[in-house]
């Protein structure tokens, strides 16, 4: 299924979310997303469906100075 991957085209073969992060090589924990926008909370993700064309913003942090 294709959708929108911080602003990238992405194609993923999961739909639910915690899924798709974990597809994608993120640490599920040590993220924040937001699906069309809205934010969805890790408590949420694992009952959270992605559907063809959604958007997708995950942002993770980073070390460095």
């Amino acid at each position: 299924m294709m959708i929108h991957h911080n602003g990238y085209e992405t194609t993923v073969t999961h739909s639910q979310l915690d899924e798709v992060l974990d597809e994608l090589g993120y640490c599920a924990g040590r993220v924040a997303t937001a699906v069309n926008e809205c934010f969805v909370p890790q408590s949420e993700r694992p009952t959270k469906r992605l559907c063809p064309g959604d958007r997708l913003e995950v942002l993770a942090p980073m070390s460095g100075g």
